[in-house]
C-alpha cells in the first residue's frame, strides 16, 4: 500500500510540473515580439546606450524621431533627421516612434529669497 501512495505522489508531482511548464511557456510565449521590420520612410527613436552624462532614472535615453532612408541586409539602418547626416545604426538600437512630435520639457525652479 505504501508503494502505491509514493508512485501517485510522484505522478501527481509529473503532472504538475507539466503544468507548470506549459503555463511559463504561454506566458514567456505572450511576451515575446516578433521580429523588428522597418520600411523606408518610418519614423523611429534611437537608443544611447552610452548616454552617461547625467545619469537618473528621469534622464530618457531615447533620442529622435528619426526617418528610415534606407535598410540593409542583416538589420543596419540608414537614418537621418533634418538637422544631421544620415548615419548607419543597427536594427536592435531602434523601436518604431508612434506619436506625433516630440515635446520636450524643461523644468526651471525659481527660488524666492528668504
Amino acid at each position: 500500500m505504501h508503494m502505491l501512495e509514493l508512485e501517485e505522489w510522484r505522478y501527481h508531482a509529473y503532472e504538475n510540473t507539466k503544468l507548470y511548464k506549459e503555463r511559463t511557456k504561454r506566458l514567456h510565449d505572450a511576451r515575446l515580439r516578433g521580429p523588428k521590420e522597418f520600411q523606408v520612410g518610418d519614423r523611429v527613436l534611437l537608443y544611447n546606450s552610452r548616454l552617461k552624462l547625467f545619469p537618473g532614472k528621469l534622464c530618457s535615453r531615447w533620442s529622435g524621431p528619426f526617418a528610415v532612408t534606407q535598410v540593409f541586409p542583416y538589420g543596419m539602418i540608414e537614418i537621418a533627421n533634418p538637422q544631421t547626416e544620415p548615419f548607419k545604426v543597427n536594427g536592435h538600437r531602434l523601436k518604431l516612434y508612434l506619436g506625433g512630435e516630440v515635446e520636450r520639457a524643461e523644468l526651471v525652479l525659481e527660488f524666492a529669497d528668504p
